[in-house]
């Protein structure tokens, strides 16, 4: 695991280039190298993971004409080394990356095709004319953010938003409908970020860049499902990825909330993990929701060593800024800031690998509003607009309420959520619990929840792993029919099935609740965060940035002192997260974005 970055077809300045490696560090701590020349670099952030001795990146092809950096993890690299072993080519360490420059010259851009494991990855071909390859998993596990001159043919990329800000010709201009964009949606999806210049590359593609042909970005086609691929229990599928996820030259954790996600992948650890240490933050005090007597309840039941983590709520004001500066752009999920505690608790107790129970609600079909939805299409009743305000901050009327006439101006009627996706959830092929699923995991789970699980944890040097997002599981789980995923007013029951008989029986019949932070407590006034609040949404901030009505949130305010509830809570932290965000990053003010790069399919 490490943090990367890098440029292409520019000059770049030396001393720049240690600023963007510096400003990543705090992922790769433990070797910092990168490579140089006249128009490109590759560099690398190295959090050593497998074979902690060896590993230097970039890595080097035997002639020394590929160059390869790797963020991420490559889980079936014992099997590509001895394929490729046999195929002549030798390697002088048991790193996982170090596969890499082989397979690339061995298959070419279609290298890519042979991976299993969570990654962004950059090649640098030297051969002959220059070329950069970039490339990402399957779900987006491993964020890749860059910006593409078109005028000069330059392209710079990096793992992380403020590291891109450090390549002298990238702008901190924002992206006009940027505000409306993450109210709509709690933080931007597709590959447009809050940052005019900025974009994130989408999961599953290839980017190629040369002198010649400029940036071209092609989305990958997914595998054709293998005879069989629905054979074996959902069970037996998990725990060979557990399985295979606990290998590492470093010590690895669990984090588990008490809900069935993250209890069923700490009991299946313990197979093979039986001193396994486990991990639950909670709050200090006492707040609604608290699930920390579930966690409990389960590492008894597993046998794990169980660690209480408890944040203050006294702290937030302090954590919150931290928090938006490794995100890079807002993400307004209270959960965040709980995230960035629970992390650095886990490296402060000696871990660098941590296993989670991230994505399984999107690819099992976990989310009420995901039931809802399927049970309204079932009767004929509307489901599609529905459905999206619940993805919201605020719905649609709501949010227009808080801007300022020039701002709604200036947005006019530019979509909020991409097109091609709202297209595909409205009317694409496959039954609506098919669609919203495919719209989930293909673009909520990437933006919304991979990216701030890859950022919060890598802030302290901690890789995350994700079962529920192996390739195995999530083809197993898309295939599934609608009544194994939702049915009966039930969700996830393939995934409850599974756990049937492994999980205590109170954590199975638990009513589902989300793991976050109870602001609608934390946020009232007597509180720090109120204070806090108050001060950065002062009207005079607001007035200046000329994109928030100072009288719509002064009215927010008053409905949460006076009535405090979940939704007007929410509205005030994600605008909260907003200006700290604007700021924080001294945003330039909006002008209208240009293209990206288009997509296609290959």
């Amino acid at each position: 695991m490490c943090r990367i970055y890098g440029h292409f077809n520019a000059v770049v300045p030396s001393e720049d280039l240690s600023r963007v490696g510096e400003l990543q560090r705090h992922g790769g701590p433990d070797q910092q190298h990168c490579s140089v020349g006249p128009t490109w670099s590759l560099g690398s952030n190295r959090l050593a993971v497998m074979d902690p001795a060896g590993g230097r990146q970039p890595y080097r092809s035997a002639s020394g004409a590929v160059h390869v950096v790797l963020n991420g993890e490559i889980y079936n690299h014992v099997a590509l080394r001895g394929r490729l072993s046999a195929l002549g080519y030798r390697f002088t360490d048991h790193c996982d990356g170090s596969v890499l420059p082989a397979l690339y010259e061995r298959y070419g851009d279609a290298f890519v095709r042979y991976l299993d494991g969570m990654y962004a990855i950059a090649v640098l071909d030297l051969r002959a004319e220059p070329r950069l390859v970039l490339a990402t998993d399957h779900l987006g596990m491993k964020p890749l953010f860059y910006h593409w001159d078109q005028r000069r043919g330059a392209l710079y990329f990096s793992s992380e938003i403020p590291a891109l800000l450090a390549f002298p010709d990238v702008s901190t201009s924002a992206w006009t409908p940027g505000l409306e964009s993450y109210l709509a949606a709690k933080t931007p999806f597709g590959g447009q970020t809050m940052f005019r210049d900025i974009a994130a590359l989408p999961p599953a593609v290839t980017a190629v860049c040369d002198r010649a042909g400029g940036l071209r970005v092609h989305r990958r086609s997914s595998p054709e499902p293998e005879p069989g691929q629905r054979s074996g229990s959902l069970r037996a599928r998990l725990h060979r990825e557990v399985d295979a996820l606990l290998e590492a030259d470093v010590p690895v954790a669990s984090v588990t909330s008490g809900g069935l996600d993250s209890s069923l992948v700490t009991t299946l650890a313990t197979g093979k993990a039986p001193q396994l240490h486990t991990f639950n933050i909670a709050y200090t005090g006492s707040w609604p929701d608290d699930e920390r007597h579930f966690a409990r309840q389960v590492s008894d039941h597993a046998g794990t060593r169980y660690h209480q983590v408890e944040l203050d709520p006294v702290e937030l004001p302090d954590l919150l800024p931290q928090v938006v500066w490794h995100l890079g752009q807002p993400n307004a999920d209270p959960i965040t800031v709980s995230s960035f505690a629970l992390f650095a608790a886990v490296r402060e107790a000696g871990f660098t690998v941590a296993l989670t129970g991230d994505g399984a609600d999107e690819v099992f079909g976990g989310y009420r509003r995901m039931r809802t939805a399927a049970e309204a299409a079932e009767v004929g009743e509307p489901w599609y607009e529905p459905y999206l305000d619940e993805l919201a901050v605020l719905p649609a009327t709501r949010r227009k309420q808080l801007y300022t006439a020039d701002y709604a101006a200036a947005v006019g009627s530019e979509p909020a959520l991409p097109e091609e996706a709202t297209d595909a959830l409205r009317s694409g092929p496959g039954t609506v619990l098919d669609r919203i699923t495919a719209f989930e995991v293909g673009y909520r789970l990437p933006a919304y929840h991979l990216r701030r699980v890859d950022h919060l944890s890598m802030a302290s040097a901690v890789e995350v792993r994700l079962p529920f997002c192996q390739q195995s599981v999530v083809r197993y789980a898309v295939q599934l029919p609608d009544r194994d995923r939702i049915h009966g007013g039930v969700v996830k029951r393939a995934l409850y099935d599974a756990a049937r008989g492994l999980l205590p029986g109170a954590v199975l019949a638990r009513e589902k609740q989300p793991f976050t932070l109870p602001i609608a407590a934390m946020l009232t006034p007597g509180w720090p965060l109120w204070a806090y609040a108050r001060d950065l949404l002062a009207t005079d901030r607001l007035r200046r940035a000329g994109e928030l009505d100072p009288g719509a949130v002064d009215r927010l305010f008053a409905d949460q002192a006076a009535r405090p509830d979940n939704a007007t809570a929410l509205a005030l932290w994600a605008l909260l997260v907003y200006e700290i965000w604007r700021e924080q990053f001294s945003v330039a003010p909006p002008v209208v974005p240009p293209r990206e790069p288009k997509v296609v399919a290959s």
